[in-house]
């Protein structure tokens, strides 16, 4: 599985005990019982996943989440008590991922540590994929051609009968995923792939909203488009001949 994972807990049988259900599912395990032997070993070791007790000596789970999360993307799983809620809620504005409750089905932690690092995977493979496109458009010196339009991918504009307007990255991105697959049907998750100017929680509104400003920007009647077209249910397509 190739993941390495922390256990930050000062309950020597919880550690223990957690540390052992990790390695019998193939992790790499750490262990720690405060902040300082936590700083110590991420100091020498890339670590996926921190699973955080809540309540250990010195500086709590709470503030550790939240130092971690100032300087790094690192997994973490908070362990609580029952009658934690509101710092529960504290953890999770702070950075924390996710949560479980004492005593621990581990069972139940190993599938939320499972999902929780799978999601975290597959936006960074996005991400790299996404950063990879753009590298390349970067070297292409195509202009694009279509209706009163052009695009210039090398100098990053768009013209409307000579006359230039504004875009942001974003929006200059998504035109260019359109406009290189014209008259097809592009789902929103698709369309998110293929723009690096990701937010801090992409989802499909991300994709709703950039099409809406390239449509104040671009359309004559912005509720009779002509260029992004709708198709209810799937997302989008470009429906103009491109040169």
């Amino acid at each position: 599985m190739g993941y390495k994972t922390l256990i930050v807990e000062d309950d020597a049988v919880q550690r223990l005990k957690t540390a052992h259900y990790f390695k019998q599912a193939g992790y790499t395990v750490f262990e720690a019982t405060d902040s300082n032997e936590m700083n110590s070993i991420l100091t020498c070791n890339k670590i996926d996943l921190i699973v955080l007790d809540l309540k250990l000596p010195g500086i709590d789970g709470i503030q550790i989440a939240q130092k971690l999360r100032a300087t790094s993307d690192i997994a973490i799983i908070m362990v609580t008590g029952q009658t934690d809620q509101i710092d529960v809620i504290l953890g999770l504005e702070v950075g924390a991922d996710d949560y479980v409750m004492k005593p621990v089905n581990m069972r139940e932690l190993l599938v939320r540590a499972r999902n929780l690092l799978w999601r975290i995977q597959l936006t960074r493979d996005a991400l790299y994929k996404a950063e990879t496109a753009w590298a390349q458009l970067e070297k292409d010196d195509s202009v694009y051609s279509f209706l009163d339009f052009k695009l210039d991918v090398k100098k990053r504009t768009l013209e409307k009968n000579n006359e230039s307007i504004e875009i942001t990255k974003a929006e200059f991105e998504l035109l260019l995923a359109f406009i290189t697959h014209p008259f097809e049907v592009m789902g929103r998750e698709r369309l998110l792939s293929l723009i690096s100017h990701r937010t801090d929680s992409p989802s499909d509104r991300t994709i709703d909203v950039l099409v809406r400003r390239l449509r104040a920007k671009m359309e004559d009647d912005r509720k009779k488009p002509r260029i992004f077209a709708t198709c209810h249910g799937e997302g989008y397509f470009f429906s103009a001949d491109v040169k």
